[in-house]
């Protein structure tokens, strides 16, 4: 009989001690360390397929040709997976290029349920299957049937008869792999993580030991092979991958894949990649037929077309990318004794700080108005760049004044002054681009009281 051995792991960091700890010694998170058994005695067989041979390689003799990626079609998807969108050639073939899948990768994409991760995938699998790759769906959750019904909403009915998907609704991970060593297989798809698992290993499929035994299989197996896999996992309230987040360690990128419950925007960020930046995004929009990419951000995130009180363009930067985003501002008359100050795109306490200051600073009362801030789009806005633009549209609601073809782009110092933002000349000239003339920002402004008496 074979013993076991006890250890705890955080599922946080992925640290193991002999005993269990209230708080994690090397990542300081409380009630994470879970219980783990393991054999204490590994039994090997005998013969000359036990272990594979491993051999030495001088590191000047490995070839450093450059990566060559496998393009989803989706440029959206190919800016965050590294390297310049590809766009088809004439032929409507990409192949290899500089950017999108690198072959052997392990790419773990997470995002609250129902965001469309499921559909992504699929997406990107029908596109590959038009360049004759071989794609094996792996789903945990869902039925073939359930699939095929998704697959009819994205594609066309001879786009689908001519596919060279392969489906299985498995839970399984050994019988996975199996069944891709059988088949001529170009690339995997398992979702997702936390409903897959084996019968080799102790526990439910999502727990520790199951998602480390996948993580170690499925990367071996990629690298081995030369086949990408995707993962698909879930993420809790907190926005973190559900389960152990060793899995995150364990891969070579993760995305992370977002979007307002009520808006059809969705944007997909990289959080972790070994082979490219993680500053990029890619920006789509939910429509009846799966996730299309936005490829004019300006006209979808701003009107130009009239111009009201309460309205204010700014330039914000998503990856190397400028974008205009129009920040819609709402001050009425308040009977409360706290007046209430919601932000939806933006950091409430950001704008609790905003108003202080402007109210200070800008001589101009806020106290007594009830303060709605929106970013147009449903895009999340986490840099400082649209301080300025969130003053003027707050500015021009409460004087009821329109900013006509204007651009702020600056941040505000809390004694009111207006400072100067990364890649400032880079936006200017963005928003030049489309007609904005009139710009406020360091150039011109110095502090929120010269802001308040140009508006």
């Amino acid at each position: 009989m074979v013993k076991l051995s006890t250890v705890y792991v955080c599922n946080s960091c992925g640290n193991e001690s002999v005993r269990w700890n209230g708080k994690c010694p090397e990542c300081g998170e409380w009630n994470t360390f879970q219980e783990f058994k393991i054999d204490s005695k590994i039994k090997r067989k005998s013969g000359s397929g036990i272990r594979e041979k491993i051999e030495l390689q001088n590191l000047g003799t490995i070839s450093t040709d450059p990566l060559q990626r496998i393009s989803t079609n989706i440029g959206e998807f190919d800016r965050v997976l590294g390297g310049p969108s590809v766009r088809p050639n004439s032929s409507g073939q990409t192949g290899l290029g500089s950017s999108g899948i690198v072959p052997g990768s392990v790419i773990l994409i997470s995002g609250d349920p129902g965001i469309g991760k499921s559909t992504l995938m699929l997406q990107l699998a029908i596109n590959l299957s038009k360049n004759k790759k071989n794609v094996l769906y792996v789903s945990g959750e869902e039925s073939e049937s359930q699939i095929s019904h998704r697959a009819q909403r994205i594609a066309s009915d001879k786009v689908i008869q001519q596919s060279s998907i392969k489906i299985v609704s498995s839970t399984d991970i050994d019988q996975v792999f199996d069944l891709v060593s059988r088949n001529n297989i170009d690339l995997i798809i398992l979702d997702s993580v936390q409903t897959i698992g084996s019968e080799e290993i102790a526990g439910f499929p999502g727990s520790l030991p199951q998602i480390r035994y996948l993580g170690m299989k499925v990367a071996r197996y990629a690298k081995k092979n030369n086949i990408p896999v995707f993962l698909v996992g879930h993420v809790t309230k907190e926005g973190i991958v559900a389960g152990p987040q060793l899995l995150s360690h364990m891969v070579d990128v993760v995305l992370y894949l977002e979007g307002e419950a009520l808006t059809g925007t969705r944007i997909i960020r990289s959080f972790k990649n070994r082979y490219g930046d993680t500053s990029e995004v890619g920006i789509f929009v939910m429509d009846e037929k799966g996730l299309a990419e936005i490829t004019e951000v300006e006209n979808f995130f701003i009107d130009t077309k009239k111009a009201a009180s309460g309205s204010c363009i700014t330039v914000i930067l998503e990856g190397s990318r400028p974008i205009l985003v129009e920040i819609q501002a709402l001050a009425i008359k308040s009977n409360l004794s706290f007046p209430r100050r919601v932000a939806t795109g933006i950091s409430e306490k950001r704008l609790e700080m905003l108003l202080a200051v402007l109210q200070k600073h800008g001589r101009l009362n806020t106290y007594d108005y009830d303060i709605f801030v929106n970013v147009v789009g449903g895009l999340k806005i986490a840099e400082t760049a649209s301080d300025l633009a969130v003053l003027a549209s707050i500015s021009s609601s409460i004087k009821n004044k329109p900013i006509r073809k204007a651009v702020a782009v600056g941040e505000v110092g809390l004694l009111g002054e207006v400072k100067s933002v990364i890649q400032l000349e880079r936006r200017l000239k963005e928003a030049e681009k489309f007609g904005f003339k009139n710009v406020f920002s360091v150039k011109n402004i110095s502090n929120v009281d010269e802001l308040v008496k140009n508006i």
